[in-house]
């Protein structure tokens, strides 16, 4: 029985040290799962194509039935075979079935089915119109040389006996334990996740081993418990309204916070753009990769080498996002973020790399469920909302604002800087919004506002830098859409030769029939 109530669901991704004869288990079992998913996708296309010509074929389709059919499967014939030749010259067949059956966790081939399942699902929503963002296409083969190599492993609970999967298992701190695989050495520190387990306070799903750039790493799905109380928010009464603070995102100033009445509280401008500082060396090495023999030894360095330099650039960037957001959360309790078509800005190829290099969308991500985990609210503006050309003061929208005015001034009179000015008009937003009767809504459920539980505590952050007032649920209403209707037009058919009609027709197949 757990101690705590698990609540929230986080990861902890550590960089494995493997031994020579773990790197070749940690492949085999990555080829097995590669395998597993190229033959349910393979039954399902086989299946696909019977049916044309008879409907009362079966279709494996979803994680469970592809799981049965491949276990069917893998014991037969057509998994592996063997030929023995006798003394006296006789030749004989044994069905061996699947060659890596008894070498590799049964749970890897399951694990490898249900992803399949989900990939096949995930395009029949979007085909459908269930599943919204960009069209999902068609599962496809998984390659050797080119899909990352990866496997999930399930974690069991026995009553009375310890987990498949453990972290300092037998006091060595650095050590994850992995079933049918055993102890692999961790090269980063496990001691925040060692202590939560002894604890009580998480409890460990699943484990998600895959290779890139020629290193191994482990990553835990875990199932944690909430936060400390000291380290929520403070739950804030029905009638507030305020303390809003708006987040301006930009390139010249990566972030901007200020509250309704103009005061600035926060301003970050010394983003790292790590992909900028190291575009010199990503050039490099991918001119000395462009230079290798394709297939050989060299080549296969040289990609790790700017796989690396990839990775290294995504984890600055990573980094510096977890720290702005960690201090945004931690002194604020109500914010307001934009809305931002980012797909849609870039397009212009003018600041494509700078805005993929700046990570809004993923700044916003971590915003939200940090948020969430502190009991505090965020809420998004909508798209079309004019944020920078809107004046606080009297209401007018300036139109002639450009992106090269960085001062906003209005014909009442007033004059703000422009990230401020914009960080201002999100928190008025938001204050306003409160003046509605809006329905709550969940990011599950497709709405644009992170509804966080209540729960009463003593007090928390009543001295932190920056507190800008209680907690209340920010609510915003549901947009309006209007399902959209087509008519099919039927053309009218061809009757003339010289248009591809039925004559025309007839004369170019026996034509072509008859040589």
């Amino acid at each position: 029985m757990l101690a705590a109530e698990m609540t929230r669901h986080t990861t902890f991704k550590f960089c494995l040290d493997p031994g020579a004869g773990q790197q070749e288990v940690l492949t085999r079992h990555a080829g097995a799962a590669r395998v597993a998913f190229n033959q349910c996708l393979g039954m399902v296309k086989s299946s696909l194509t019977r049916r044309h010509s008879d409907p009362s074929v079966d279709l494996p389709w979803t994680g469970f039935d592809l799981i049965n059919t491949f276990n069917a499967w893998k014991k037969t014939e057509a998994a592996g075979r063997l030929f023995t030749v006798a003394s006296n010259g006789c030749v004989e067949l044994l069905v061996t079935g699947l060659a890596c059956f008894t070498q590799v966790c049964q749970q890897v081939f399951e694990e490898a089915a249900v992803d399949c399942g989900k990939a096949l699902a995930a395009w029949a929503d979007s085909r459908s119109g269930k599943r919204k963002g960009k069209r999902v296409g068609f599962p496809r083969f998984k390659i050797k040389t080119a899909a990352v190599a990866s496997f999930r492993l399930r974690n069991k609970h026995p009553k009375g006996g310890k987990p498949a999967i453990r972290v300092g298992d037998n006091d060595h701190p650095r050590t994850v334990t992995l079933p049918g695989i055993g102890v692999i050495a961790v090269h980063d520190d496990t001691r925040r996740l060692r202590r939560m387990l002894a604890k009580d306070r998480a409890r460990i799903c699943y484990a998600t081993v895959s290779h890139h750039a020629g290193r191994w790493y482990v990553a835990l799905n875990v199932e944690a418990a909430d936060l400390h109380p000291a380290r929520r928010h403070m739950p804030g009464g029905a009638a507030d309204h305020g303390g809003w603070v708006g987040i301006d995102r930009g390139l010249s100033a990566f972030l901007v916070a200020a509250t309704a009445d103009g005061t600035e509280v926060a301003r970050i401008q010394d983003a790292p753009k790590a992909l900028a500082a190291g575009l010199h060396r990503q050039r490099h090495l991918a001119k000395k990769l462009s230079r290798k023999k394709k297939g050989s030894v060299n080549c296969r360095e040289a990609s790790y080498r700017l796989a690396r330099h990839h990775r290294h650039v995504r984890n600055v960037r990573r980094h510096f996002l977890h720290k702005v957001s960690n201090e945004l959360v931690k002194t604020h309790d109500r914010l307001v973020l934009e809305d931002l078509n980012v797909s849609g800005m870039l397009r212009n190829h003018r600041l494509a790399r700078a805005i993929s290099d700046a990570g809004w969308a993923e700044f916003a991500r971590l915003v939200g469920y940090k948020q969430t985990w502190r009991d505090g609210d965020v809420a998004v503006a909508d798209r079309w909302y004019p944020s920078s050309r809107l004046c606080p003061a009297c209401g007018t929208i300036n139109a002639d604002l450009t992106l090269a005015d960085r001062l906003f001034i209005c014909g009442c009179g007033h004059s703000a800087d422009r990230d401020v000015n914009a960080a201002a008009n999100l928190a008025g937003w938001a204050e306003g919004q409160h003046d509605l009767h809006l329905d709550p809504r969940t990011p599950k459920h497709g709405g644009r506002a992170t509804n966080a539980r209540r729960r009463d505590g003593a007090d928390r952050h009543t001295t932190c830098a920056g507190f800008t007032g209680t907690l209340r649920v920010p609510v915003k209403p549901a947009r309006l859409t209007r399902e959209p209707r087509f008519t099919l037009r039927r053309q009218p058919e061809p009757t003339t030769p010289e248009k591809g009609g039925a004559e025309y027709t007839t004369k170019r197949c026996s034509a072509r029939f008859n040589g």
